[in-house]
């Protein structure tokens, strides 16, 4: 496994490439089996002009360097990378697996993943295949065993890209060999029949196994089907995956002594991975991100995406593998980005720990699924808006090339859960407007708003590092996840946890005795009953704040009452409590606030905590501290549509002037660097 220490020198070595100054990394998905030959050349030359320092190839090369079973023809991917690496152009190069030529379905149609509904996929899209199929694994192990064969000591290979977004389309398959593959990962979890009745309390519904024959994926039912079932199904799903991928990593490391990874999706969309299980796997984290215009706030979403990626870092810098410099093709109304924006999104990213930033892809398609997709190069060519953005991008980021290495300073830890986003978005719950990445966004969003650069963290993470440590609808929790929450408030800590937190362990299974279950005694209350909102219902808090979502009836006990409501169905009980627990305090939030309340509370507990709250946060502007060895490099990027100050003092990196205050014109992007006193 990778420690924090390995993917910031993996990183580092790609940043440096060779040269004696490091720099941040600049890059593309680069698919030339798409274009004639004859294009190859121009495409190289103007990528050394926009100043590309790395291009992912091979990704979907499979159906190209083995047409056939037993016919392999590199010729192709050969010429390519020998230009790129004539051109001083660094190759992160796919293995090939990402989705299984056509030849393969034909001949073994019992690879394609089948649905709930058992319905099978036919080919024809992408990732057409069972994670647990042995054939598909076979043909996979195969390939990657031939590309790293071949390149694995190529000087131009910088890096290992393993498949290509694992999971994005076939996380879950319901088949038999998914049915045989699910009950072996069940048997080496629980070990007996017996056990895993127990877990799944099976004496629910006449629902007890006799043999692990019976145990099947949750398919399809006629009424709602077993939460911890479908729980440990995607568990499973997701160890399925990873091991998609750890088999073509053990081929690598057997061959080659270039850094590995593949391509995480910490995106609103897409749920299916525990990242956390994945990135000790990783030389390299990197993360694809694509601005989701269905989102309220796409910017902010980005900045926690950033923000969790370096999480899955241990802080250290990460790489950006994917981004889209305009619209993307794949929502129902693909948002192009105005002016400014890919610079802003870009710097975002960077502020947050990413030492390299690359794009899909260099030349946009001209056919296929993806040919509205925005590019680097666009169907308009050097003759447009876009390539000139592109040029200015790069520019940039080499004026800030300084930056590589240094690491994201934050005193607030924001908890996040694969597991408990699984769980909370479980149906028959009391509330089916309780979504949990809504409330982790809400939350997130609040400390933005305030101004406050957060780490996400894992559940039982350590936290003494932190000065406060926000928890927002830990649905579900581990005892050992709770005494790290508690052990960190006992010893001076502040936290803050909001509703429908702690309720059900790992099993989910409800705490009995009142809820918040695992944190009553920590927040010195309990809650005897929940009193979810009506869809678009509201209440009123006594300090002038809305609440939605929900309520619930708070019994304090040793906590404080911050709030109470001035409304709906609790007048007069309370809505936010504070708890002093050994040397530190506890808040709880019974409600949905909104988001200038929910901001001011946040930025109140962190603020009585010892967290540094700029004083000119707020109005759309974004600030982020990196910390290098010698120096700080404080992060403005405004989005709004007004001139805002900021009090800022140093050199200005992006124009290279001297400043003592800043004005941030609309849509600007500023790094100021400021040299330490040792």
């Amino acid at each position: 496994m990778s420690s924090s220490s390995t993917i910031g020198s993996a990183l580092a070595a790609l940043t440096a490439s060779g040269r004696a100054e490091s720099r941040l990394a600049f890059g593309c998905d680069y698919n030339p089996e798409q274009w004639d030959p004859s294009v190859w050349a121009e495409d190289i030359r103007l990528m050394r002009e926009a100043g590309v320092t790395i291009v992912a190839i091979n990704v979907f090369g499979w159906a190209q360097i083995q047409p056939r079973p037993d016919v392999f023809d590199f010729s192709g991917l050969d010429a390519i990378i020998e230009l790129l690496h004539e051109a001083g152009i660094g190759i992160n190069l796919g293995t090939g697996t990402a989705s299984p030529p056509p030849w393969l379905s034909t001949k073994h149609p019992e690879i394609l993943p089948v649905d709930a509904d058992g319905v099978r996929a036919w080919p024809g899209g992408r990732q057409a295949y069972c994670p647990s199929s042995p054939v598909f694994r076979a043909a996979a192990q195969r390939l990657a065993t031939e590309v790293v064969t071949r390149y694995g000591s190529h000087p131009a290979v910088q890096l290992w890209h393993v498949s290509n977004e694992l999971g994005c389309h076939n996380a879950h398959c319901y088949c038999d060999v998914s049915a045989s593959a699910f009950r072996d990962w069940l048997r080496a979890k629980y070990g007996t029949v017996d056990a895993l009745n127990t877990a799944w309390g099976t004496t629910f519904w006449s629902q007890r196994y006799g043999a692990w024959e019976e145990v099947l994926p949750p398919r399809h039912t006629l009424s709602a089907g077993n939460p911890a079932q479908a729980l440990d199904f995607a568990r499973f799903s997701s160890d399925e995956v990873l091991e998609c991928y750890r088999m073509e990593e053990r081929i690598i490391r057997r061959l080659s002594s270039v850094p590995v990874t593949t391509n995480f999706m910490v995106t609103a969309h897409i749920r299916n991975q525990d990242y956390w299980q994945w990135a000790p796997y990783m030389d390299v984290i990197a993360n694809d991100h694509y601005l989701d215009h269905r989102l309220p706030d796409p910017h902010q979403e980005l900045s926690f995406a950033a923000d969790a990626t370096r999480g899955l870092a241990g802080g250290d810098p990460w790489l950006l593998m994917e981004q889209a410099t305009g619209a993307v093709n794949w929502q129902p109304r693909n948002i192009t980005k105005v002016p400014g924006e890919l610079m802003r999104n870009t710097f975002a990213h960077v502020a947050r720990g990413a030492d390299g930033v690359c794009f899909f892809q260099w030349r946009a398609s001209a056919q296929g699924t993806e040919k509205f997709h925005s590019a680097l190069l666009p169907h308009a060519g050097t003759d447009s808006r876009k390539w000139q953005e592109v040029l200015e991008l790069s520019r940039a980021l080499g004026s800030v090339r300084e930056l590589a290495g240094t690491r994201v300073v934050a005193d607030v830890a924001l908890v996040f859960s694969w597991e408990a986003w699984w769980a909370t978005d479980l149906d028959s719950h009391p509330s089916e407007e309780l979504r949990y990445l809504e409330q982790v966004h809400a939350a997130y969003r609040a400390l933005w708003e305030a101004g406050i650069t957060v780490d996400i963290v894992r559940p039982g993470a350590d936290l003494s590092a932190y000065r406060t440590v926000v928890a927002p609808s830990l649905y579900l929790v581990r005892d050992d996840e709770v005494k790290a929450v508690t052990d960190f408030v006992a010893g001076g800590g502040t936290a803050v946890i909001t509703f429908f937190s702690g309720i059900v362990d790992q099993d989910d299974r409800v705490r009995l005795g009142g809820y918040p279950g695992a944190f009553t005694n920590l927040l010195g209350l309990h809650v005897d009953e929940f009193f979810p909102l009506a869809a678009g219902g509201s209440v009123t808090l006594d300090d002038g704040a809305t609440g939605t979502v929900w309520s619930e009836h708070i019994v304090p006990g040793a906590a404080d009452v911050v709030a109470t409501y001035a409304d709906g169905p609790l007048p007069g009980s309370p809505a936010v409590t504070r708890n002093t627990f050994g040397g530190g305090s506890a808040w709880y939030v019974g409600t949905a606030l909104d988001r200038p309340h929910l901001s001011g509370l946040l930025a109140r507990a962190a603020q009585e905590a010892g967290v540094d709250v700029p004083a000119d946060h707020g109005d759309g502007v974004e600030q982020v501290l990196r910390r290098g060895p010698d120096a700080d490099y404080r992060f403005y990027i405004n989005h709004s549509d007004e001139t805002r100050p900021a009090r800022a003092a140093g050199l200005e990196l992006l124009t290279g002037a001297a400043v003592d205050g800043l004005e941030l014109p609309p849509g600007a992007v500023r790094v100021v660097k400021t040299k330490r006193e040792e």
